[in-house]
């Protein structure tokens, strides 16, 4: 990481020149004081990331610090010396660097195991022959050291010695030397510190020692183990008939007490088997460590693996939909949401009933309202609810009455889903129509939001058919908007006075008439509250704490007295169809007409702030001139069955839509004619476990149906690369841009064109905009008529357009000179962070409303 960073173009700032600092620094490295010390080698170390040289700290420290023996020193030291540039400009030595050796010797001799130790790390990270050769007798004598945590950094500096380019032939018999300690070895560290060196150095003798202690893998420590994991991967990348007999060690390690281990076991069993033992082994695993592990992240990630096995092996894991249910335990609402949207695609008609089940319990829960959230997931279960009833119909009269207790609940959006769910099973399932409406006629007064009255509403008024419902819901809605008329004027203004009297008493009795706060928190006029006094109080109460539709009316919410016109009027309508006593229809529109006019005058007084909006005052005007005027039978069929014809257009589109969707899905194919198919059954099954059968039945069915061909593979990566050199540059680069998240990652192919060899060829990269280089640029010989493979890390501080340029850098042997190719600019725009989601309109919304995007 140091030697990363000091390629960076990241500045800190000092307060004091550099020249009087590094002046500072000398003294304090030259004194006897400790501290003092230890702040000057951080201040040079802070000096060196920044960009400076100091070569004249260089000698002070040799004479000063290096004989030091506190620890801190020491290790600062090895710090400097990583930092330092040890060799010139053309990759030799520095002589000066000779005068480290003996101190590095001595401290890998040295009596303290932490001297020793920390030295040998330190030596993992130099590149230099002219400055390790001499060390090698002293690095081999650590290898015995009785320290473990010496003999495994003296491991660690073996294997990366081994594989610098001339370590072969420096430490020539090192895997046979450290395969050596493989059966003596105690330590767990160290150990897996050999195995590791095998794995690197020699593949070969880590996979026979693994293979010849296959029984014995389950009772090895967990960071052998994970190494043995990551062997697995490799060998059976490269040669995938012989991972039978890796799977079996895999399956022997998903009892291991190490929850790393286990889920690292899982993963691989997943990337190497399509077995369905293999498939449901990984995901009963992944389950189990979702109930066992209290982390979130962890969790989130387990949810995550289990959504991937959901997309690649739907049917295996329909059955474990409970045990992924269990996650809903939770308290964050993040896991609870992947859960149920992972849920969701796994419901079945063998399973639907189990799942609407457990979704109604975690109903119920939610009124405890012990946690400060149970609002928002409440939603999240209604939805949930919403779409299995959907899918399945049936389910739906188990769930319906229970969702609609929440019609009152205080979290709008809740309740909004509930009505809205209600609306939509009404109309798909008949049956259900006469207990939905009895129940809404007997929970209305509890709704308290102008949206879920206005849906509920709609409801009443398309839905209610016969003569008791038609009836039940006019006395309902007469009943939620209380006693007429919403005001009251003074004796003064009934009497025929002028008209600039009659505005004088208005103005004192607005004056004298505001809407008032009730102390069940619904609104009233101060001449409503007058005449309620002159009743009993339990008469008061009573029409207060059913009046919801009242309170709405008189807070200004004109739109929604809109609403009620309408549905009155659709219900007198009915009423008109199956009421054969003319009288109670004339008396019933009568009382309808009286209850518009009231709105109206309520719109046009001066009691409330703002007056009816004109949509709302037109809407109910024609209300009044259709009741007034019942005898149209063409105005009758607009109003009765129109509205619903189009509400059953908009729900068949909606599911014709998502059927389309999914029919596209299924078209989707990537096998090709000419595609290679092995016949499973032609095949030779001497001495394959049922796990191999599976697996071999599973990648012909993949085969076949071309899942092992990914949709992104070979067209999409043909439109990503980007031509950096023209064709007749000596050197021809092109990029591969690669954008996962907040990493960019740039794939470079550098050809040589000519017919020199080209020497420190440097692929030179910058950035503009919030992107950070993250890996200093390498020097490489390119051979005649070769090529390279460069990659290239880039980090993204935001999802902004940025900019990478450089240019490509080398020298040739007839050439002092540095020569340059200049490279075309990479674009990263925007829209390459942006992948394409579906959401519902509501939810679409919601986040609009939430990102004040109009505001910004």
């Amino acid at each position: 990481l140091v030697r990363m960073e000091k390629y960076c173009s990241l500045l800190v700032h000092f307060d004091k020149g550099t020249p009087a600092l590094a002046n500072e620094i000398k003294e304090a490295l030259q004194g006897n004081d400790v501290p003092a010390k230890i702040d000057a080698m951080k201040n040079a170390i802070m000096l060196l990331l920044n960009g400076e040289t100091l070569p004249q700290l260089f000698i002070t420290i040799v004479r000063y610090v290096l004989p030091s023996e506190d620890h801190t020193i020491q290790k600062l030291l090895l710090l400097y010396l990583e930092i330092i540039d040890k060799t010139d400009g053309k990759g030799r030595v520095l002589p000066e660097m000779i005068l480290i050796c003996q101190n590095l010797r001595n401290n890998l001799q040295h009596p303290n195991e932490y001297i020793r130790g920390v030295t040998l790390r330190f030596l993992c990270r130099l590149s230099e022959i002219e400055i390790i050769e001499p060390l090698i007798p002293s690095i081999i004598s650590n290898l015995e050291h009785r320290h473990p945590y010496v003999r495994r950094n003296a491991i660690l500096a073996v294997m990366s010695i081994y594989k610098l380019p001339q370590g072969e032939q420096l430490l020539a018999d090192a895997p046979e030397t450290i395969e050596k300690f493989l059966s003596t070895e105690q330590d767990p560290s160290a150990k897996r510190n050999v195995f590791l060196m095998l794995f690197n150095c020699a593949q070969d003798r880590a996979i026979n020692y693994l293979l010849s202690n296959a029984d014995r893998v389950p009772d090895w420590g967990e960071l052998l183990q994970m190494v043995v994991l990551e062997l697995i991967r490799k060998v059976c990348r490269t040669k995938k008939d012989e991972k039978g007999r890796y799977i079996k060690i895999i399956i022997s390690l998903l009892n291991a007490p190490s929850a790393a281990v286990v889920y690292e076991c899982a993963g691989t069993l997943v990337s190497l088997s399509s077995a369905p033992t293999a498939i449901r082994a990984a995901a009963n695993t992944y389950c189990q460590l979702l109930l066992s592990q209290s982390d979130n992240n962890v969790k989130l990630i387990l949810l995550d693996r289990l959504n991937e096995l959901k997309t690649t092996h739907r049917d295996i894991m329909v059955d474990m939909i409970m045990d992924v249910l269990r996650a809903l335990s939770s308290p964050n609402l993040d896991i609870r949401r992947k859960t149920l949207d992972i849920v969701l695609e796994l419901i079945t008609p063998r399973n639907v009933n189990e799942v609407v089940l457990t979704l109604k319990k975690e109903v119920v829960k939610t009124q405890s309202g012990e946690l400060e959230k149970n609002g928002e997931y409440r939603q999240m279960l209604i939805q949930a609810i919403h779409s299995c009833a959907i899918k399945y119909p049936e389910v739906a009269s188990t769930v319906v009455h229970l969702l609609m207790d929440f019609l009152g609940d205080s979290n709008v959006a809740s309740a909004m889903d509930v009505i809205i769910f209600v609306r939509e099973i009404i109309e798909t399932n008949p049956k259900l129509r006469v207990s939905i409406i009895t129940r809404l006629l007997d929970t209305f007064y509890q709704i308290r939001a102008a949206r879920v009255c206005a849906c509920a509403l709609w409801i009443v008024g398309e839905y209610c058919l016969s003569l008791s419902e038609i009836e039940s819901g006019i006395a309902t809605i007469k009943q939620c908007l209380g006693d007429l008329p919403f005001f009251s004027v003074s004796e003064d203004e009934e009497s025929g006075e002028s008209s600039r009297k009659i505005q004088q008493a208005t103005a004192i009795s607005v004056s004298s008439r505001r809407p008032a706060i009730l102390a069940d928190g619904t609104y009233a006029t101060q001449s409503a509250a007058s005449e309620t006094a002159l009743t009993s109080p339990a008469v008061v109460q009573g029409s207060l704490t059913t009046s919801n539709l009242r309170s709405i009316l008189l807070a200004g919410d004109f739109f929604l007295g809109a609403v009620i016109a309408c549905t009155l009027t659709k219900l007198i309508l009915r009423l008109e169809e199956v009421q054969s006593v003319k009288v109670e229809l004339n008396k019933a529109s009568t009382a309808v007409v009286l209850i518009l006019v009231a709105v109206l005058q309520l719109g046009k007084s001066s009691v409330l702030p703002h007056p009816i909006d004109n949509d709302s005052y037109d809407r109910i005007i024609i209300c009044i001139r259709l009741l007034c005027n019942l005898g149209d039978s063409s105005v009758r069929s607009i109003w009765l069955k129109a509205c619903r014809e189009s509400f059953v257009r908009m729900l068949s589109e909606k599911q014709a839509r998502e059927t389309e969707e999914i029919k596209a899905k299924s078209l989707i194919s990537h096998s090709q004619p000419d595609d290679l198919i092995d016949f499973y059954h032609l095949k030779s099954r001497k001495g394959m476990s049922q796990l191999e059968l599976e697996d071999q039945v599973q990648d012909d069915l993949k085969r076949a149906t071309g899942e092992f061909v990914k949709d992104g593979d070979d067209a999409n990566k043909l439109n990503r690369i980007v031509q950096l050199t023209g064709f007749s540059d000596p050197v021809y680069a092109e990029a591969y841009v690669t954008v996962h998240h907040y990493d960019i990652l740039l794939d470079v192919t550098v050809i040589n064109r000519t017919k020199e060899t080209l020497q420190n060829l440097c692929l030179e990269l910058a950035t503009m905009g919030d992107l950070k280089l993250v890996e200093r640029p390498q020097n490489y010989t390119l051979a005649p008529e070769s090529s390279k493979q460069i990659k290239a890390n880039i980090k993204v501080s935001s999802t902004e357009t940025g900019v990478i340029f450089g240019n490509i850098v080398y020298e040739t042997s007839n050439v002092l000179e540095r020569n340059v190719v200049v490279l075309n600019d990479i674009h990263i725009d925007i829209m390459d962070y942006i992948s394409p989601a579906v959401c519902t309109d509501a939810a679409f919304r919601t986040m609009w409303a939430e990102f004040e995007w109009e505001n910004k």
